[in-house]
C-alpha cells in the first residue's frame, strides 16, 4: 500500500511538474487576446443575424477578425508622429458569404508600409475612418462593390475589379482600378499595378505603382515604390524600400521620396508582431532637407 501511495504522489508531483513546463510565459496575452476575438466576434453572430431567414437551417457561424497596430515613427523634424490603425472585418454567411462588413481607420487604398510621417497629409486625414458593406457575386468573384461612409462621415459608393497574371514561372502582375463616389467630394477613381519577381525561395523584388484621380481638387496623387522582401526564417523578414509620392497639379512634380529598412518579426505569440524600421524622409514643403527617423510598431491579429 505505501508503494502505491508513493506511486500516485511520484505521479501527481510529475504532472505538476510538466504543467509548469509548458505553461505559456506572459498568460495575460492569452486573456487579452481571447477578449477582443470574443468580442468581435459576438459583433459578428449579432449583425449576421439580422439578414437571418428562419426557414433556411444555418451551417455556418458568422466570424468577425481584426487587426490593430500602433506605432511611434520620431524623426529629427519631428517626435510627435504617432500611428494607430484598426481594421475589423465580419463575415456574413447568411448573405452566403458574398458580403462583409469593413470597419477600419484608415483607407484600405493607401499602401500598407507607408510611414506616417509620410504622405500629402490632407489625403491622409480625410481618409482616417470608413465603415462599408462590401459585396461580391461570389466569394471568389474580382469585382466588388461597396457601399457605406468614411472620408469624414461622407456617404459613399465604390466598385472595384482585381486581377492577376503569371508571367512566367516567377513573375507575377497584380493589378486593380476602382471608381467612387463621395457625397462632397465628388467622383474619385483610381489604378494600381505590382509587378512581383520571386528572385530566389526566400526573396522577392516588387514593382508598385498606384495612381488616385481626386475630383474634389481635379488632380492625380501617384505613388511609385521598389521594394525587396527578404524571408529568413518563418519569424523574421526584412523589407528595403524608395518610395516616391507627387501630385499632377499645378503641374506634375514630386511632393516627396523616402528610403527604408523595415525589419519585421514574429514574436511571443503566432499572432503578435513587431516591426522596427529606419527611414530618411525628403519633403518638399521642407525644402527636400533629409529628415531622420525610426518606426517602431507592434501589431496584433484577433480572430480565426
Amino acid at each position: 500500500m505505501k508503494k502505491v501511495f508513493l506511486f500516485l504522489v511520484g505521479i501527481g508531483f510529475l504532472t505538476n511538474l510538466n504543467a509548469q513546463k509548458i505553461q505559456p510565459e506572459y498568460p495575460w496575452l492569452d486573456s487579452m487576446h481571447q477578449s477582443i476575438a470574443s468580442s468581435v466576434n459576438s459583433s459578428a453572430l449579432w449583425f449576421d443575424d439580422f439578414f437571418a431567414l428562419e426557414e433556411f437551417e444555418k451551417h455556418e457561424k458568422a466570424y468577425g477578425e481584426a487587426r490593430i497596430r500602433l506605432g511611434w515613427e520620431p524623426r529629427s523634424r519631428s517626435v510627435n508622429e504617432f500611428e494607430t490603425r484598426f481594421k475589423i472585418r465580419v463575415k456574413l454567411p447568411n448573405l452566403k458569404n458574398r458580403a462583409d462588413l469593413v470597419l477600419s481607420d484608415y483607407d484600405d487604398d493607401r499602401p500598407d508600409n507607408d510611414i506616417q510621417a509620410s504622405g500629402i497629409n490632407d489625403f491622409v486625414e480625410q481618409n482616417r475612418f470608413s465603415l462599408a458593406l462590401r459585396w461580391r457575386s461570389s466569394p471568389e468573384s474580382g469585382l466588388s462593390h461597396r457601399i457605406g461612409v468614411g472620408r469624414r462621415l461622407q456617404a459613399f459608393a465604390k466598385s472595384r475589379y482585381r486581377n492577376s497574371h503569371t508571367l512566367t514561372n516567377k513573375t507575377i502582375l497584380r493589378w486593380e482600378t476602382s471608381a467612387y463616389m463621395y457625397s462632397d467630394d465628388g467622383l474619385g477613381a483610381d489604378f494600381s499595378w505590382q509587378l512581383g519577381y520571386n528572385a530566389t525561395d526566400h526573396s522577392i523584388f516588387r514593382l508598385n505603382n498606384h495612381f488616385y484621380f481626386r475630383d474634389r481638387t481635379s488632380d492625380w496623387l501617384w505613388q511609385h515604390s521598389v521594394q525587396k522582401l527578404t524571408q529568413f526564417d518563418e519569424k523574421n523578414a526584412l523589407i528595403v524600400g524608395c518610395y516616391i509620392e507627387g501630385i499632377s497639379r499645378p503641374n506634375y512634380r514630386l511632393e516627396e521620396y523616402l528610403v527604408s529598412l523595415r525589419w519585421r518579426k514574429n514574436t511571443l505569440r503566432k499572432w503578435l508582431f513587431y516591426e522596427v524600421e529606419p527611414f530618411i524622409l525628403w519633403r518638399r514643403d521642407e525644402q527636400f532637407s533629409a529628415s531622420y527617423g525610426m518606426a517602431l510598431r507592434i501589431e496584433g491579429f484577433f480572430g480565426k
